[in-house]
């Protein structure tokens, strides 16, 4: 009786993020159609990706598949690093501490590099390009976009919030503020995959198949992004509409040579930003809380970033399906992704995951699998405006907005999965 309870604030918290995009929008009349459409497809995507023997057997063969890569990728790395790139060290290493030869930017994040070069040459070899085309067609019939949009929409799946607009390039000087605003929120609501193993390590201690639940985050975040892009930014009643097929550029890269070393010198740019971003967040956070740190304990503990973000997000995530006594501890995981980055939540989460229930940690899977934070901000405006500088002065105007919206995407995704039977993904 609990879980049914739980599973039904879940379903009520979906309408209660709906509810807010729309206060938050012109509060125009509720396109109805559209929004059980995409909640529609969100579940139906959820459950038919893990009901049917054969995709459920696809998800579960993908964290194979990231650790074949890792393997690989270690094999690399300890070759130009040596042993704190992974490989054998030249000394007796104590058992008790051989946790400390784990070196996350020397053995975890060089995978961004791997993985973007991979992306590259499987776009110029154009399987890829296939697949976002099916997605592409289908956003473009089930969620009536425009064909940048859809293409956009669909590219985000693989590729990152500041690459999936180049395929739109053409585009993006004509579409209307409301696409504009539309391809924004789906890059704030999905993940690169070029960055997806790294969650995979992070939370396979916790999750069982995590590489499947975290593409399935970003598959059914996507109609959530577009139901909440339209109510906070709904297109214009004389705008024109644009449903053709929009033609996907076929001089991205101009050989596999070229794709190879391209995603290369984008993974090491990748790389370098990561490790530049946890640095100095990691720094800031822990400044903040030795000021907090200061001040009287509350509650019989000092105040800590952690602690403040908690309860600022508990009501946000109670709403997802949480339960309050956990609500705490997720809302910090929450306020993390939203202040720092997912790479620091899912961090935390694996830290604190055997505090919570197995259907939190699920939960927070989903709701933390997207590039909403302010730093990404930052990264989208340089990258759309380099990419689009007629837009300037409407990138700058919807970016913001946009993390609102693609936060409140993430959490209805986490509410989707926290109103479905966990016997499903069990």
């Amino acid at each position: 009786m609990e879980d049914f309870g739980l599973q039904f604030r879940s379903f009520f918290g979906l309408f209660a993020f709906i509810g807010i995009a729309w206060l938050l929008g012109p509060r125009r009349r509720l396109p109805v159609i559209l929004i059980g459409g995409a909640l529609v497809l969100q579940f139906l995507i959820a459950v038919a990706l893990y009901s049917f023997s054969p995709t459920r057997a696809f998800l579960q063969s993908l964290t194979g598949l990231v650790e074949a890569l890792q393997a690989a990728t270690t094999e690399g790395a300890s070759f130009v690093f040596g042993y704190i790139g992974g490989g054998t060290p030249p000394f007796v290493v104590d058992e008790d501490n051989a946790g400390g030869l784990f070196i996350f930017a020397f053995q975890a994040l060089p995978m961004v590099i791997v993985l973007s070069a991979i992306s590259a040459v499987l776009w110029r070899w154009r399987i890829l390009e296939f697949v976002v085309r099916g997605f592409a067609w289908a956003f473009r019939k089930t969620l009536n976009l425009s064909g940048a949009a859809s293409l956009g929409a669909a590219a985000n799946i693989f590729l990152g919030m500041t690459e999936s607009p180049v395929l739109i390039r053409p585009r993006l000087p004509q579409i209307s503020r409301s696409d504009l605003f539309l391809i924004m929120t789906v890059g704030f609501s999905t993940v690169a995959g070029s960055v997806m193993a790294i969650y995979v390590a992070q939370l396979s201690s916790i999750i069982d198949g995590a590489a499947g639940h975290i593409l399935t985050a970003s598959l059914i975040s996507i109609p959530a992004a577009v139901l909440l892009a339209r109510l906070m930014y709904p297109p214009e009643a004389d705008a024109a509409e644009d449903r053709s097929t929009e033609k996907i550029p076929t001089t991205v890269y101009h050989s596999s040579m070229d794709a190879l070393t391209t995603g290369v010198t984008d993974g090491v740019r990748l790389y370098i930003n990561i490790i530049a971003m946890l640095l100095v967040f990691t720094a800031i956070v822990a400044l903040i809380n030795l000021t907090l740190g200061l001040a009287p304990d509350f509650g019989g503990a000092p105040l800590s970033v952690e602690r403040v973000l908690g309860w600022l997000f508990a009501p946000i995530v109670w709403l997802a399906g949480v339960p309050w006594s956990e609500a705490t501890n997720a809302g910090s995981i929450m306020g993390l992704k939203t202040a720092l980055n997912e790479i620091y939540a899912y961090d935390r989460l694996a830290q604190i995951g055997d505090e919570l229930s197995p259907r939190t940690n699920l939960i927070l899977t989903y709701a933390a699998c997207g590039f909403a934070n302010f730093s990404s901000v930052g990264i989208l405006i340089g990258g759309m405006i380099a990419i689009a500088p007629s837009r300037r002065e409407d990138i700058l105007h919807l970016a913001p907005r946009a993390l609102i919206s693609g936060t409140l995407a993430t959490l209805m995704t986490g509410a989707v999965i926290g109103a479905l039977p966990q016997s499903l993904f069990g």
